[in-house]
């Protein structure tokens, strides 16, 4: 089956050559699609550099920020028109480890879709202050009581997906564009019937450059969550 991790982009210049090598020496074929949102930082033009040496690597630009659902739904789009049949969610900063990508892709062999979860057992999050754990863990069991699905780590972001699933999802009608982006496709991924394991994950706190968490991304999800619950199927 073929694979294809995409990775959103936006001045991560000092990040992206690393990972897709990182990625690249893993003993697993997959394809990567770089979305880069015209990063000021020139992002784009490296990728572009290193992909006319890796066909296996590919970039998508964007004309300007729009922010991550946006960025993803354009990686799923893509992915979804050069028939790839599992699209994997990944961020560029190494916080999702390369070697974690295995055992997402394992899991797909029984399932529709695979949730890097970070509150399973084996899994884990380092390098965190206590206000982004209590936001994180938080998030997930307000949006577990409120949607009334058993899953643990509904926020995380290192993620895959079937393309069956993503067309049931149907990407068009996905609302939600930051923290709750990634609530929102699991929740209707569950609703229309959809398999999803979740296997473990360590999450590391980005290496270099800021992080883009912000206030107006967490109170995106906190309204946000009580508009999912009463989703039509």
């Amino acid at each position: 089956m073929k694979a294809l991790v995409v990775i959103p982009t936006y001045n991560e210049l000092e990040n992206i050559g690393p990972l897709t090598t990182a990625l690249f020496r893993l003993p697993i074929h997959f394809d990567i699609l770089v979305v880069d949102d015209s990063s000021p930082d020139m992002t784009g033009h490296l990728v572009a550099k290193l992909a006319s040496g890796e066909p296996r690597l590919h970039l998508l630009t964007r004309e300007k920020k729009e922010g991550l659902g946006r960025a993803y739904v354009a990686g799923f789009e893509w992915g979804l028109q050069k028939g790839f049949d599992i699209i994997v969610e990944m961020d560029a900063d190494f916080s999702h480890r390369p070697e974690d990508l295995v055992k997402i892709l394992e899991g797909m062999k029984t399932a529709d879709f695979v949730v890097g979860s970070r509150y399973v057992a084996g899994g884990g999050a380092v390098n965190w202050g206590l206000a982004r754990k209590i936001i994180s863990r938080g998030g997930g069991i307000y949006s577990r009581l409120i949607l009334g699905f058993p899953l643990n780590d509904w926020t995380g972001g290192f993620n895959a997906w079937s393309k069956e699933t993503l067309r049931k999802i149907d990407l068009l009608r996905v609302r939600s564009n930051g923290y709750s982006f990634q609530i929102e496709l699991k929740y209707r991924a569950l609703k229309e019937g959809c398999k999803g394991i979740e296997v473990p994950i360590i999450f590391e706190d980005r290496r270099v450059g800021k992080s883009k968490m912000s206030l107006n991304i967490v109170l995106e999800a906190f309204w946000r969550v009580w508009k999912m619950r009463w989703l039509k199927p």
